[in-house]
């Protein structure tokens, strides 16, 4: 069944304040092998003109993925779940993540739209520090697949 169009502009409260650590940034850059080392060492960081160590482009998508669960959980929009693949992802930067925010996230739904009988949602994840600034806009895209017939 069709994910229903009124929810398109759709906003979710804002998260829970997520602390971005140093050891945190430093294991997402080990994981995937980015040994840049402006996000391990605070003093090379510090020579570039960052206050702190500063976090790989992609290490926002844990919290605004997770954001986007308020999404996939409202029980008003009726997406399955079990049939969501993850479609694509971009980012735009302000600046950099560092080592200290207190980032939080705002989810509003983008786009609704069927295409091949999959449902496809697109949800920007809009993320600000603890000052209020806007550091990242996230755009994640789910595609709930069609149900197979029988």
């Amino acid at each position: 069944m069709a994910l229903d169009q009124s929810f398109v502009g759709r906003t979710y409260p804002p998260t829970e304040p997520y602390e971005v650590g140093r050891e945190k940034i430093r294991e997402f850059a080990e994981a995937v092998g980015d040994a840049n080392p402006a996000y391990t060492d605070a003093e090379a960081a510090q020579a570039l003109g960052h206050p702190d160590v500063i976090a790989p482009p992609t290490f926002v998508f844990a919290i605004t993925f997770k954001a986007a669960g308020q999404v996939v959980a409202d029980p008003q929009l009726g997406l399955d779940y079990s049939r969501v693949v993850h479609g694509d992802q971009k980012f735009a930067y302000n600046r950099p993540v560092r080592a200290g925010d207190r980032l939080t996230v705002t989810s509003t739904i983008e786009t609704v739209r069927t295409m091949a009988g999959n449902d496809i949602l697109d949800i920007r994840g809009e993320v600000h520090d603890q000052n209020g600034e806007h550091v990242v806009t996230a755009w994640t895209k789910l595609v709930a697949r069609a149900a197979e017939e029988a």
